[in-house]
């Protein structure tokens, strides 16, 4: 574990106790502080209460269940910790629904545990940045990304951690296009997502960003990319 993640604090929300022992052994064998819940309504408590880096959430959980967890914690309690969302669901719709359910990244049972441990890697270094803050603008469109507060025409925006990587990204290109493959390299480095979990997270950016407002500002151009800009240039 590299100086940058020592300490992280993660959540784990999970059920089945075998999976969550395999688990919490070898995160804290690589130095995270962990917690635990073994249902839906706990796992909530503890991640609105406490300060975690990442939250590991399984789907099908006892009580409450992971997606209304995540939704929650989300709308309800304004919370943007990154959550990684662990199913035995595979299906292009089942990802989407996690990730419109506010999940920063997914990883379906069965799994690798250095897999695991490098997306949850991934997550702190993305939440807790590398570059220095300053504040991006896109037409009536601001970012302070010291803060993370985000507006749009004076109206305060929320974003999950990973979307909002993805908007700062097309922010500070702005207004060039970003590739598919650009955008995926500098949002998830080298452990890139399958094509559903980019296209639900630019989902989520247009339906918070653009949807309640007269004129979009972000864009595709079919067979380039994407951009965000007042205008489409067409």
């Amino acid at each position: 574990m590299t100086a940058a993640h020592q300490h992280a604090r993660v959540l784990m929300i999970e059920d089945h106790r075998d999976i969550a022992e395999m688990v919490g052994g070898y995160l804290e064998g690589q130095g995270y502080e962990l917690d635990y819940a073994a249902d839906g309504v706990t796992g909530l408590h503890l991640a609105v209460v406490n300060d975690y880096d990442v939250v590991i959430l399984d789907l099908m959980l006892p009580g409450l269940d992971g997606l209304a967890v995540c939704r929650r914690l989300r709308e309800d309690a304004r919370r943007d910790t990154p959550v990684l969302m662990l199913t035995a669901r595979d299906t292009q719709q089942d990802k989407i629904t996690g990730l419109d359910s506010g999940a920063d990244d997914y990883l379906v049972k069965p799994f690798d545990i250095r897999e695991l441990e490098a997306r949850v890697r991934a997550l702190v270094r993305r939440a807790r940045g590398g570059v220095t803050a300053d504040l991006l603008q896109v037409g009536d469109l601001t970012l302070d990304t010291g803060t993370h507060e985000l507006h749009r025409a004076g109206q305060r925006l929320t974003l999950t951690p990973t979307a909002l990587k993805v908007l700062t990204v097309l922010m500070r290109a702005s207004p060039r296009i970003v590739s598919r493959h650009d955008l995926e390299h500098e949002v998830w480095g080298d452990l890139p997502p399958d094509s559903d979990t980019l296209r639900s997270h630019l989902y989520t950016l247009r339906k918070v960003i653009d949807r309640p407002f007269d004129r979009p500002l972000l864009h595709t151009v079919h067979g380039a990319g994407y951009r965000l800009a007042v205008d489409d240039g067409e």
